[in-house]
């Protein structure tokens, strides 16, 4: 993607081969800052303080972060030790658990003197493809807009999505959002609903900024707009992205992607969830039951950050100081509101034979 005509991928190795470079999400969209990864301790804080995020990204990131432990030793020990602490950053998002197996299992099998090299080896391609991935879905999810469009009378295609899954959350296009990307590229007119996205406000602060680096006309909306605009007409398609889909097509996103389903159902509105296959966990069939949802701090619920005419960025209370809250990160939107599901391999039901037909090898 293009930063004031300069083309970035959202994690990249340094010009030294050795430290990894992220984008600080956590100053979008005030302040654009690059910070160099050196240890796996800082790739880890970069996860758990959402300098990085998306679960494609965070994979990525993870693939880096065994790299900079590697570095300091590449006993087996240590690599089990790097991997565990990985994992343990946010228990969500497949990807990062995903990732970090991927790595374990070619490099365990190596002598350690090949592991290091091994390692940047494979997290470079775990980037690579994870672009190629993202471009397919955007590929597949523009014919689906480009049908819209022609089935509308050739007007602009209105679409709503939620939280950001656009290329800050992956390393390049994004899920999401790539759709969108990609029928801009091919000349249709594409209006999108941004969804604030409480309480980390991740619409409105990083798909909102993206949509305007991309030149696509777009609204900021309240969380709580999307089924009113449902109500009378004003949004053609939902596409949101996914931090982990069960077996069987439920889907796991950001807090409120569920409350978005409903609507869209009563209305009658097509809701597609756009995601890489990697994002897919074949072992989880219910997703209410068996995925662990995320409990972030208070304080996201409790502050909000912004921007005062002087330029001065801070955050400030919103509610009185004795209250308390709760901060779960995720829900899950069961497979029955899924109209059907982007992936790099073609859109496919939110149901286990949807997914198998894409992924036969995953057939037992």
């Amino acid at each position: 993607m293009q930063v004031e005509g300069k083309a970035y991928r959202s994690i990249w190795l340094a010009a030294d081969g050795i430290g990894v470079e992220i984008i600080d999400q956590t100053l979008l969209p005030f302040r654009f800052e690059v910070v160099r990864l050196e240890t796996a301790e800082q790739a880890m804080k970069a996860i758990s303080r959402m300098q990085v995020r998306g679960a494609p990204l965070i994979g990525a990131t993870a693939a880096y972060g065994i790299c900079l432990g590697l570095r300091r030793g590449t006993s087996t020990a240590a690599l089990e030790a790097i991997a565990a602490d990985l994992i343990a950053c946010r228990p969500t998002a497949i990807n990062l658990r995903w990732a970090v197996e991927r790595m374990l299992d070619l490099l365990v099998p190596l002598p350690e003197a090949k592991r290091l090299a091994a390692a940047y080896s494979e997290a470079g391609r775990i980037c690579e493809e994870d672009v190629a991935t993202n471009e397919a879905i955007g590929r597949y999810g523009a014919d689906l807009i480009a049908r819209l469009h022609a089935d509308n009378g050739n007007r602009a295609v209105n679409v709503l999505t939620h939280c950001n899954a656009g290329w800050l959350a992956t390393v390049d296009w994004g899920t999401a959002l790539a759709p969108i990307f990609k029928a801009v590229e091919q000349g249709i007119p594409v209006h999108v609903w941004v969804d604030e996205t409480r309480p980390r406000n991740q619409g409105a602060s990083l798909t909102a900024w993206e949509l305007v680096a991309a030149g696509i006309p777009h609204h900021l909306i309240v969380d709580n707009a999307g089924g009113h605009l449902m109500q009378h007409g004003r949004v053609d398609l939902c596409i949101v992205g996914t931090d982990r889909t069960t077996a069987s097509g439920d889907v796991c996103n950001k807090i409120g992607t569920y409350l978005k389903a409903l609507a869209a159902a009563d209305n009658n509105i097509p809701f597609y969830v756009a995601l890489p296959g990697s994002t897919v966990d074949w072992s989880v069939h219910d997703g209410v039951a068996e995925i662990p949802i995320e409990e972030r701090g208070q304080e996201e619920v409790l502050q909000i950050m912004g921007c005062d005419d002087q330029g001065r960025v801070s955050r400030v209370a919103i509610a009185p100081a004795a209250t308390t809250a709760i901060n779960p990160a995720f829900d899950v939107t069961p497979a029955r509101l899924v109209t059907g599901l982007i992936t790099e391999r073609g859109i496919c039901p939110a149901s286990r034979e949807g997914l198998l037909g894409l992924y036969p090898e995953r057939r037992p």
